[in-house]
């Protein structure tokens, strides 16, 4: 669970969500309420508890994963009317509620399906304002024998991003200059350019866990946020294993599936007695917890491409590139600063591909975008077989992607495409460590760019 207690002891960090946070409250006006969801770890409570703290007269913070908090669960479990249940939480938490001034936090609320029914009453009401936080907000056990409420928003909250990194080591120069030079097309001069990279591999090796980035932020220190990234790993398998031996099978070995030249998992690439609803079943848990983001394969090139997904064809990328590396690297011994280093250094062989990839799809989704890849063949020789990496959505056109990790500057799945379906096409991107450039009507990117997609 999302220990809001330990965070408030910690380096504050400024969030994006925290925005969203304030328009909801302001267009909301009491009208509904808001589910933030994300992985376990992501800094639900911790920005939903500043929020309240800064915004609001007075809040209550009911934690159902905590059992100190167990007989705040028995008051909405006992069935009893939406006056007496408001009238209990102020009298057991001793603090006052103030009418439109206060905030009820319900954090972990999948632990209480009954909580989340009450969400309909409690918002008809109309005296307070009322923020869940939760995870695996789907999954049957979670859902089971409630209504969900009309009257809930929803918004997803991801890692730290780019941005939010820099912010926390005080950087507030580089976004805004990324962006201009992504606006421009113009480059960065070469020492500058190095200079983002490396920031940028930082970012990769640390990820955007808050517990790591504010532990790396304050000492600097690699092993110490490795540290920090091994225990929320531990807490991702232990609630993989709950949901099943194949589902932690499935979790540790996205690593391994992403290192392949052909990343796609089919049904028989786990275990070949699979079936298909239990395949279908791990990959749901996979992404419904936020853990990993599932990438499909979608079969036409259309403004509708979700409709038109492939759901037995699909890539598994880790929600945070940061717990991927230290997931590949696990071996029963967290490494020592040196080997760190020498992987910040670029000094030490790593799969890049696996990192870019996987970086690519976190900052894409942290920009709302639903991850599609795109693969074919050609119409004359069925035996070979092209691949675009990304798909997305801009301005009426569909914008295809591809990650080159090394210097290979060929691209013919990107010119077959373009050949096949120039109309429905808008600006093709190719993401490497180079230097931004544009050559013909292909933009070339340096992985840090991303973020403006």
């Amino acid at each position: 669970m999302d220990s809001a207690s330990d965070d408030m002891d910690r380096k504050p960090m400024k969030r994006k969500i925290y925005q969203k946070l304030l328009e909801w409250k302001e267009e909301s006006n009491g009208h509904t309420a808001l589910l933030v969801e994300g992985a376990r770890r992501v800094g639900k409570s911790y920005i939903v508890e500043q929020f309240a703290r800064n915004e609001y007269g007075s809040y209550i913070l009911i934690n159902f994963g905590d059992e100190d908090d167990a007989k705040y669960k028995e008051l909405f479990e006992r069935g009893i009317g939406v006056k007496q249940i408001l009238t209990q939480i102020s009298l057991i938490s001793g603090i006052e509620l103030v009418e439109r001034n206060s905030l009820i936090i319900l954090d972990e609320i999948q632990l209480c399906p009954k909580a989340r029914q009450a969400i309909k009453f409690l918002v008809q009401d109309g005296r307070y304002d009322y923020i869940e936080t939760g995870s695996l907000m789907s999954i049957k056990e979670n859902v089971k024998g409630i209504v969900l409420p009309s009257e809930e928003r929803s918004i997803k909250m991801f890692p730290m991003d780019f941005e939010e990194f820099c912010w926390a080591m005080g950087d507030k120069v580089t976004i805004p200059a990324i962006r201009e030079h992504f606006n421009s097309l113009e480059p960065f001069e070469t020492e500058v350019h190095k200079a983002i990279l490396q920031r940028f591999r930082t970012y990769m090796i640390v990820g955007g866990m808050p517990t790591a980035v504010e532990t790396y932020s304050r000492t600097e220190d690699l092993m110490k946020a490795e540290i920090e990234k091994r225990a929320i790993l531990d807490l991702y398998r232990n609630d993989a294993r709950k949901h099943g031996i194949r589902t932690r099978r499935t979790l540790e070995e996205i690593p391994a599936l992403l290192m392949k030249h052909d990343k796609t998992i089919q049904q028989t690439s786990l275990d070949r007695n699979t079936k298909a609803e239990s395949f279908e079943d791990t990959l749901f848990w996979l992404d419904d917890s936020m853990v990993a983001n599932i990438c499909y394969d979608t079969m036409d090139i259309s403004i509708g491409l979700m409709m038109n997904m492939e759901r037995t064809s699909v890539k598994c990328y880790m929600g945070d590139t940061g717990l991927l590396l230290t997931l590949a690297m696990m071996n029963g011994t967290i490494p020592d600063n040196s080997l760190l280093l020498s992987l910040l250094n670029d000094k030490l062989h790593v799969n890049e591909g696996m990192m870019m990839e996987n970086i690519v799809s976190q900052m894409l989704r942290a920009n709302s975008h639903e991850l599609l890849f795109h693969s074919f063949y050609n119409r004359e020789d069925n035996n070979n077989r092209y691949e675009i990496d990304f798909l997305i959505r801009k301005g009426g056109k569909i914008c295809p992607i591809e990650v080159k990790s090394g210097d290979s500057t060929k691209h013919a799945s990107l010119d077959r495409l373009m050949s096949m379906h120039s109309k429905a096409l808008g600006q093709p991107y190719i993401i490497n460590t180079k230097n931004v450039r544009k050559v013909g009507n292909i933009c070339f990117i340096p992985i840090y760019m991303t973020i403006c997609l």
